[in-house]
This record gives structure tokens, sequence and C-alpha cells, in this order.
């Protein structure tokens, strides 16, 4: 299968930055983005490149365990992306690192990450929700039932995606609760190279997590003049995972108010082991009837 045939190939070239060299107070590295249809950057690529960015500063033994960041300006996707990295901090155990992703002279996604040497420590953490059905009894998207551009959308993706109840890219169905669950995985094995799974898993986290919000209201994607705008985005990783098997990601929105809903989101292997947890604030505008 050729690059050009292949999502995930496509994905892993845009997380391989090139090193431009390092500036006076800066590290700075060069990328590209993934074609998109709909004229903008997708924000979880971003967020992955700028994880990628920052580690390339740090020996990789010292791993992200967090990140801080602001979307402020859609991107271009038929521009390059120029990262700039600060070295903020190093200390015995964490280190600390402020990027930002540039297009044309001007901000479009600012972040502060921190790392750490791996410690051992106390241990607990949320279990799954029982219950949830099985990637394999979730359906699997009917791609050629999708509007045109949704179907060039989804049949480009490196991401397989699979709603445990059901999608909201045409429809509503059941209940109109601020949850869900979706299970999801990359289409193909990517090897084993811890830090590019993690940051493979930030581009997972930023899809969907809209979702809990738009759910509790009956707002489908393809609602008459619907706008959806992430404005930022936490992540934590808790543990080492691999994007290239199904992991849940399991989605709520406790508030939404003023054009803006916050959503949270818990991502667990198969067997139910916590990898990250994700909030996010988003622009959710419907147009009044």
């Amino acid at each position: 299968m050729t690059e050009a045939h292949d999502p995930v190939a496509s994905l892993l070239a845009v997380l391989d930055l090139r090193d431009a060299g390092a500036r006076t107070t800066e590290d700075i590295f060069t990328g590209v983005s993934q074609p998109m249809p709909t004229g903008r950057v997708y924000g979880g690529q971003v967020l992955a490149q700028t994880i990628v960015a920052a580690s390339r500063t740090l020996p990789p033994e010292r791993s992200v365990h967090s990140m801080h960041g602001y979307f402020l300006r859609p991107g271009d996707p038929d521009d390059g992306i120029t990262f700039s990295v600060d070295r903020i901090h190093d200390g015995r155990s964490f280190s600390t690192r402020r990027t930002q992703a540039f297009q044309s002279g001007v901000p479009i996604f600012s972040m502060i990450s921190s790392f750490q040497d791996e410690d051992p420590g106390l241990e607990h953490f949320e279990p799954m929700p029982e219950g949830i059905p099985q990637p394999d009894d979730s359906p699997a998207l009917d791609i050629e039932a999708l509007h045109p551009m949704s179907r060039r959308i989804f049949s480009e993706s490196p991401v397989d995606v699979r709603h445990v109840t059901s999608p909201l890219y045409s429809a509503v169905e059941g209940e109109h609760v601020p949850r869900q669950a979706v299970w999801m995985r990359l289409r193909r094995p990517i090897g084993d190279d811890p830090a590019v799974h993690r940051a493979a898993l930030a581009y997972l986290s930023d899809l969907t997590i809209q979702e809990s919000i738009m759910r509790a209201h009956g707002v489908a994607w393809n609602a008459p003049g619907l706008r959806v705008a992430s404005l930022d985005h936490a992540m934590w990783w808790h543990r080492p995972g691999r994007v290239d098997d199904w992991l849940l990601y399991v989605q709520e929105s406790p508030n939404a108010r003023g054009g803006r809903g916050l959503s949270t989101g818990r991502i667990y292997t198969r067997d139910g082991v916590l990898l990250a947890s994700v909030a996010q604030e988003v622009m959710v505008r419907v147009p009044r009837e």
C-alpha cells in the first residue's frame, strides 16, 4: 500500500518533524499537514506535532505526562507549520516546555507541557464503566452512506472510530444525554516507539470529544449553520499504551453555556486500564430557529 492510499503512513509522516536547528532562545522544527477537505488543519494533528517537537528537546526516558494548550487560529493545511520550543525548566525529575505552532508568522496553537522520568509511587485509577459493548459489537461506520465531504474525511482517516450507541454525523438517535463512549484505534500497527504512541494518542484525543455536548441537545454534525471549534485542550498521560489496539474513549459534558461547552474524557485500554484523561472547552453555536 502506498502512502497516498495509506492514511496511517500519512499520519506518521506528519509526525516526523524536521529539525530546523536551535536559535538563541528556542529550538525550531517544521512540519506539514494532512490534506483536509474542510480547509482547516485538524486540531489533533497540531496537538500531536507540538508534543513531538517538545519531546525532541528531551532524552527519550523523560516522557510527556501533561499538556495544556490553546487553539488560537484555524490552520491552513496547504501551508507548512513551524514549531518553536522554549526550554523553560529542567529539574532532576521533571522538565517543562513551552511550544508554539506558527503559520505565516502568527501563532495558531500555544502549549505548555510537562515531562517526567518514570518514577514509582502510589497508584489507582477510576475503573472503566461496566456493560460497554466490545468494539466488534459496535457498528462500523457506513462510509458510503455519508455526505461526499464526510465520506472523503472518513475514508482518508487513519483512525477506525466506532460509537458504542450511534454516531452523530446525520442524526442523533436514542436518548439526548451529555455522555457517550467511542472505540477507536489506528487502522494498522505503527511499531513500538512509545513516543510515537503518546503523540498519536494526543491525535486521537481531539476526535469526538465535542460530541457529548452535541448529543445532550440532539445536534448532529450536519445541522444547518452549526459551528464547532476547539478552544483549548488539556491532557494527562497516566500510563503507556498502544494506539493501534482498541481504546475506549468515555466522554461526558458537565456544562454548556454562552456558546461554550466543556467536555471531559477518559481513555482506557480494551482490558480496562486507564491510559489518559482529557478536558476540552468547545465553541458550539447553533442558529436560532
